[in-house]
């Protein structure tokens, strides 16, 4: 996880809320898609840096203001945890559906065990 991603997705978030515009708006004049620019506010995507120009242009500010790391905030903070929780859970549902699969297999294998079985037995 960038620090600076999520520091400069916080600016962008404050950037378009003090201006009074939505992310559809932002997105539009940056010619991306408003996903795309909602991954840049969450700190998901550090694509602002492809976009650095329009994006000081609209919000009316230097590239240096837009990057620069003033101070740590409690939202930042948040974020950052945040981003941390959210890669914690994708590592634990992503082992819990391992763990599952293999049941699935295991289970499976039980059936097929029990049918031969049957079938013994029918004859």
């Amino acid at each position: 996880m960038n620090t600076s991603v999520v520091v400069v997705g916080i600016k962008l978030k404050h950037l378009r809320k003090n201006k009074g515009v939505s992310q559809e708006q932002v997105a539009k004049y940056l010619e991306v898609s408003q996903a795309a620019y909602a991954r840049m506010e969450k700190g998901k995507s550090h694509s602002w840096a492809t976009h650095i120009e329009k994006i000081c242009e609209f919000f009316e500010i230097t590239p240096v203001e837009l990057v620069k790391n003033e101070t740590t905030t409690t939202e930042t903070i948040n974020a950052i945890n945040d981003l941390g929780n959210a890669e914690m859970v994708n590592q634990l549902s992503k082992k819990l559906m391992e763990q599952y699969e293999e049941r699935i297999k295991e289970l499976k294998e039980n059936i097929i065990a029990l049918k031969v079985s049957l079938k013994k037995y029918e004859k």
